[in-house]
């Protein structure tokens, strides 16, 4: 499950609300031109994700969930979510659905939710304790898992 990494599962649940969007094929619920919205929610996941994607550069700590993380990030975008990334790329998937206008592609949002949250960010809570302890915990009570 390593080698799943949270981008991989990303583009993973694209093609799959994609692909339940022209094999099932339903009434929509956002007609056109309505759907176009969606196009900001894309590209606002996509834009939180590489701002956080450039501080952990700016501050060389580690991005990749199964690396040890070097430093404790409690800046910038995570100053409201302990999870930036995972709520860019969330935001991002609900732009993919709007822009897809059906009900039942929600299904990748949704499967994004349980795999993050329930793997990754589970994973990623345990090792940041181990690593920051008391410092994670206090940064943790302060700031939602993800809003």
């Amino acid at each position: 499950m390593k080698k799943l990494i949270p981008p991989f599962l990303f583009l993973i649940c694209i093609i799959l609300m994609v692909l339940i969007r022209n094999v099932i094929v339903i009434e929509k619920i956002i007609p056109q031109p309505y759907n176009y919205l969606g196009i900001i929610l894309l590209l606002l996941g996509i834009v939180m994700t590489i701002k956080v994607r450039k501080l952990f550069n700016k501050i060389e700590t580690e991005i990749h969930t199964f690396k040890k993380p070097r430093k404790l990030v409690t800046n910038g975008l995570f100053k409201f979510s302990r999870n930036p990334i995972y709520l860019g790329f969330l935001i991002s998937l609900l732009g993919v659905w709007v822009l897809l206008g059906t009900l039942i592609p929600i299904l990748g949002c949704l499967l994004f939710i349980l795999f993050t949250n329930y793997w990754y960010i589970s994973y990623e809570e345990n090792e940041m304790e181990k690593q920051f302890g008391a410092e994670y915990r206090k940064y943790k009570s302060r700031v939602n898992r993800w809003i």
